[in-house]
């Protein structure tokens, strides 16, 4: 499996950005895929998650009514909505996949990750 996130980039505090993971390899449209993301000097943190089916979402308090995953099982891809975007939303974003049905927020329980999008939130 094989994930590549994309769709970063640098943007007013306030603006908006959509990250896009495109899964390839032997994928499987009930897997549940998460998002994670790392400052400078920091861990990586959870950001949000779906389930293979789509129908369970979860999200970090920190960016709960900001930010919105989603799915295109028939393509694929994982998508991050992330609207009113503030500096401390600055870091590289990773996409994760699971070979669960849902991931939740616990970071072991992924098996597969992309190589990062950087996003930075000017002020």
């Amino acid at each position: 499996v094989q994930l590549q996130a994309s769709g970063g980039g640098l943007v007013q505090a306030g603006g908006s950005l959509r990250l896009s993971c495109a899964a390839s390899g032997r994928t499987f449209s009930s897997y549940g895929m998460g998002w994670f993301r790392q400052a400078p000097g920091s861990e990586r943190e959870f950001v949000t998650a779906i389930s293979g089916s789509g129908t369970t979402t979860y999200y970090a308090d920190s960016v709960k009514g900001r930010f919105t995953i989603s799915r295109d099982v028939a393509k694929n891809m994982v998508y991050l909505q992330m609207n009113n975007l503030k500096p401390a939303d600055t870091a590289v974003y990773y996409c994760a996949m699971t070979r669960q049905t849902y991931g939740g927020n616990w970071y072991n329980a992924y098996n597969y990750w992309g190589q990062g999008t950087q996003v930075t939130v000017s002020s």
